[in-house]
């Protein structure tokens, strides 16, 4: 009888355990995001995204970033985009410091089949009024590859250009994720 009685109290510590274990796996460090939270000041509304700063020799690229971030302020819904300065209560300047292509992959001819192109560009999240730096990000980069069609220059300038504004986007989605999670 008592070792039965033995076998039930090991039985029952083994599933309190069990659970407890269970429990603390769950709870994780207790450090975490909120689905639909974010570290900006309410007050903040009206958002600007101004002119970029274009350090390259790619022409245009300062409006191609410019219009993707204008793009995600308006995908993402917290903030309202601001049609000026003046009406912003923040705004969202970036400078692009460096638009490099590399080649990834050759054909047997040693001729170049894949191209990435890297951009390097600032970014700063500023309350208009104050100037204070909600968020910054120096020398942020990305990437996104594309495809080299030998040949075919216009085709391959189509690809890179397709490319460009892909990866614009890229680079607003990730940066607006960012702002918001104040990382």
């Amino acid at each position: 009888m008592k070792e039965r009685d033995c076998r039930k109290v090991l039985y029952r510590l083994g599933r309190l355990l069990a659970v407890l274990i269970l429990l603390w796996i769950n709870s994780g460090c207790g450090y975490h995001l909120v689905a639909g939270e974010d570290n900006i000041d309410p007050a903040i509304q009206k958002v600007f995204v101004d002119t970029f700063a274009n350090r390259t020799s790619e022409a245009g690229l300062e409006n191609l970033f410019r219009s993707a971030f204008m793009d995600q302020v308006l995908r993402g819904g917290r903030f309202q985009l601001a049609g000026s300065r003046d009406e912003a209560d923040a705004l969202i300047r970036g400078n692009i410091q460096s638009l490099i292509t590399s080649h990834l992959s050759y054909s047997k001819t040693d001729l170049a089949v894949e191209e990435r192109v890297t951009v390097v560009l600032d970014i700063i999240f500023e309350e208009r009024a104050s100037k204070r730096i909600l968020w910054q990000s120096r020398n942020f980069s990305y990437y996104n590859d594309y495809n080299v069609l030998s040949g075919q220059t216009s085709k391959t300038e189509a690809e890179r250009k397709s490319s460009l504004v892909k990866l614009s986007s890229d680079v607003a989605e990730r940066a607006y994720s960012l702002i918001l999670s104040g990382f």
